[in-house]
């Protein structure tokens, strides 16, 4: 899992030059990077969405290849190892110049960065600015920090940013674990999927436990967790603030296991609020429900917000995304999978790395059929148009209001080894009937707000057309 939408720093020894990113959607990497996609528009000290990816996540990551290949030859299997007790080596504290601060900034925008077609970018003109910038020495970290905004600022690419220590720290109430981990799911030679720890918040409640980067996650609480989703194991680790829950571990390839005990610290508030209100002149209800931001808590409470909606009565449901700016792709990604049929496309991405390649699709059964108005307007953005799009397009809603914001590129968060990070924009996602959502936004169906009897009328003619 990956996902996408915006989150706080990773740690461990990685091979030298390595980078770390966010909590957030949970994504792997280009090279010896980590990604997290996060989903939404820019705001405050977040000035992206993560997709997560891992939120997901906004969320953390590290190295790919490298860091798998030093994990084969690291940890060699003797049995004795699982006996040991977990400890955890100090490590010496890495030096970090200015110059190899501003290289790493750039090396990220090499691997991944995607021009949203304003044809700023090119690999050669980049590698004439990095020599340009390297080729006098730098002589402060302020100075660095100024040259890596002025080099994203030259993209021309509103999201992609550099974030000081203080803005990339506040970026830790997007972890979707709620105990500071990214998982991402990683196939072994077998093909076979293991869920590894690829992303930590320094002094976060896991790895204050003990848990460490590339540790391999077995079960939460005693569930096994093989076969599951990343999204889905975060979701099991998520919990009331201060509750413990218990985790157990493999250390590297081979072992030792180890069973750890860590205390949840979610930050993210509750973005759900939610009504039952009487139709006039009808005796239906229709369940209201507003979804604020896609943060760690939004899947997990508007589930709850919809069961207790039906087991009242509601025969119909509004889902209010007006000025919901974005937050975790990977979130909103999974919102939308709640009213959608199985094998119904969510949503289409693109980008230059694979990884954000896909085609997403729902998985199960929705959790409610009733007919659906999602209100939208023009700050409805990001991963707030992923679920307005998915559930329009598969004819599940009526979109009433106004033309949304228009937001459909999905960002990464990447820490830079000095505690900064840079915002950088790696991929672009397309609604189900294949429209670019970037710089259009969505058309809604209705200005005004229709009769249910309209939007029954309506849904039905779309599914009509859409057999056809």
């Amino acid at each position: 899992m990956s996902v996408c939408l915006f989150n706080s720093p990773p740690t461990l020894s990685l091979p030298t030059p390595a980078k770390r990113t966010l909590n957030s959607i949970l994504d792997t990497s280009n090279n010896w990077t980590r990604k997290t996609l996060l989903g939404g528009a820019i705001t405050g000290a977040l000035s992206i969405n993560l997709l997560l990816s891992s939120p997901s996540l906004l969320a953390l990551e590290s190295p790919s290849p490298s860091l798998e290949h030093s994990q084969s030859t690291e940890y060699l299997c003797r049995e004795e190892e699982t006996q040991q007790d977990f400890k955890v080596e100090s490590e010496a504290p890495q030096v970090v110049t200015n110059e190899g601060i501003v290289e790493e900034a750039w090396e990220i925008v090499n691997d991944s960065f995607l021009d949203s077609g304003r044809r700023r970018w090119t690999p050669q003109s980049w590698q004439q600015k990095k020599e340009d910038i390297l080729s006098g020495s730098i002589q402060s970290r302020a100075k660095a920090h100024d040259i890596i905004r002025r080099m994203l600022a030259s993209l021309g690419d509103p999201y992609t940013r550099f974030l000081s220590p203080a803005e990339f720290s506040k970026m830790g109430r997007y972890d979707v674990s709620g105990i500071g981990i990214n998982l991402r799911e990683i196939p072994d030679e077998n093909g076979e999927v293991k869920l590894k720890v690829l992303g930590l918040l320094l002094d976060g409640p896991a790895y204050s436990a003990g848990v460490r980067q590339g540790d391999e996650l077995l079960s939460v609480n005693g569930e096994d967790v093989k076969g599951k989703s990343a999204f889905e194991v975060s979701s099991l680790l998520q919990g009331p603030n201060e509750t413990f829950v218990t985790i157990k571990v493999k250390h590297g390839n081979c072992g030792p296991v180890h069973s750890i005990e860590v205390q949840r610290q979610l930050v993210a508030r509750t973005p759900v609020s939610y009504r039952l209100e009487q139709i006039e002149n009808s005796t239906a209800s229709v369940g209201y429900i507003r979804l604020r931001e896609f943060n760690a808590l939004a899947r997990k409470d508007l589930v709850i917000a919809m069961k207790r909606l039906q087991d009242r009565g509601a025969s119909y449901f509004i889902l209010d995304l007006r000025d919901n700016l974005g937050g975790l792709v990977q979130a909103g990604i999974e919102i939308s999978k709640l009213f959608l049929n199985e094998g119904e496309k969510v949503i289409y991405t693109a980008g230059r790395d694979p990884q954000y390649q896909n085609t997403i699709v729902a998985d199960s059964a929705p959790l409610v059929k009733a007919p659906v108005i999602v209100l939208v307007n023009n700050k409805t953005a990001s991963a707030s148009e992923i679920v307005a799009s998915a559930l329009h397009d598969n004819c599940r809603a009526v979109l009433v209001g106004e033309r949304t914001f228009g937001k459909g590129l999905i960002q990464s968060v990447f820490e830079l080894h000095d505690g900064s990070g840079v915002v950088v924009t790696v991929g672009k996602y397309v609604t189900p009937n294949h429209m670019d959502i970037n710089g259009n936004g969505i058309e809604p169906d209705y200005q005004n707000f229709p009769g249910w009897s309209d939007v029954k009328k309506h849904l039905s003619e779309c599914n009509i057309n859409r057999q056809g």
